[in-house]
C-alpha cells in the first residue's frame, strides 16, 4: 500500500493500522464472493478479520464505503485492459488473434473481479453515480482505445466511414460485459462454457472488420 492512509477522522494510519485496514478489505472481498452484498454486515467482516466493529469504523464509514474502496482498486487495475486493443492489428488472421485475446482477457478480468463487479453493476443500475462512474471507467479502458482504432481504420478506408466509431466500440464491449455477467445463463440456452469464447470472438471480429473470421 502506497501513500498515506488515513482513518475516518483524518489521522494518518501507521503500518499496523494499514495492515488492519487491508485485512478488513480482504475479508470483505472474500465475503462478497460468497454472500449477497445486502447481507454483509460490519460485525461479520470485523469478526472474520479478527477485530471489532469499532476498529472497522475507524477506517470506513460503513460497508458501502469499504466496498467503494475495493471497487476503486479494481477500476485502477482495469486500466491494463487497454493493452488488449491499443495499437493492435485487425488484419486477417492477426486480427482474429487480436479478437481472441480481447475476448479472453476481458472475460478473464470479469471472472477475476466477479464479486465486486456484481456490486458495481447493481449500484450503477440503481442510479448510484459513484458506482456508475467506476463501471464506466472499467468499460472505457477498452472502449476508448478501440474507438481510436476504428477511427484510424476509417481514415485508411478499412472501416465503414458512415459508422460511428464510439457507438460500435461501445456496443461490442457492452456485449462482452453482458456476456461476462451472464456466463452461467448460457447453459440454459443450450450453450456450454467452451462455446462462449469462440462465438464472441467471431462477433467481435465481424464487428470491427465487417468480415467473417478467416479459417
Amino acid at each position: 500500500m502506497t501513500g498515506q492512509v488515513r482513518t475516518v477522522d483524518g489521522r494518518v494510519a501507521g503500518r499496523r493500522g494499514q495492515a488492519t485496514r487491508q485485512k478488513l478489505l480482504d475479508c470483505l472481498r472474500e465475503m462478497l464472493s460468497t454472500s449477497p452484498y445486502r447481507d454483509v454486515k460490519v460485525i461479520d467482516v470485523a469478526r472474520m478479520a479478527g477485530t471489532s466493529p469499532a476498529t472497522f469504523y475507524q477506517y470506513f464509514p460503513d460497508v458501502e464505503g469499504a466496498v467503494l474502496e475495493i471497487a476503486e482498486e479494481m477500476a485502477k487495475d482495469s486500466l491494463g485492459l487497454k493493452e488488449l486493443v491499443a495499437d493492435k492489428s485487425w488484419a486477417g488472421k492477426t486480427g482474429l488473434t487480436t479478437a481472441e485475446e480481447l475476448v479472453d482477457g476481458f472475460l478473464g478480468f470479469w471472472r477475476k473481479n466477479d464479486a465486486i463487479l456484481r456490486v458495481v453493476t447493481l449500484g450503477a443500475a440503481e442510479g448510484d453515480k459513484r458506482f456508475f462512474k467506476i463501471r464506466m471507467k472499467v468499460l472505457n479502458a477498452v472502449v476508448g482505445p478501440l474507438t481510436d482504432t476504428l477511427k484510424d481504420m476509417q481514415a485508411k478506408n478499412r472501416f465503414d466511414k458512415s459508422a460511428n466509431a464510439g457507438a460500435v466500440a461501445g456496443s461490442l464491449i457492452t456485449l462482452l460485459a453482458a456476456s461476462a455477467e451472464h456466463q452461467k445463463a448460457f447453459d440454459s440456452w443450450g450453450a456450454k462454457a467452451k462455446d462462449l469464447k469462440p462465438n464472441l470472438t467471431s462477433l467481435v471480429y465481424l464487428g470491427v472488420t465487417g468480415k467473417r473470421p478467416p479459417k
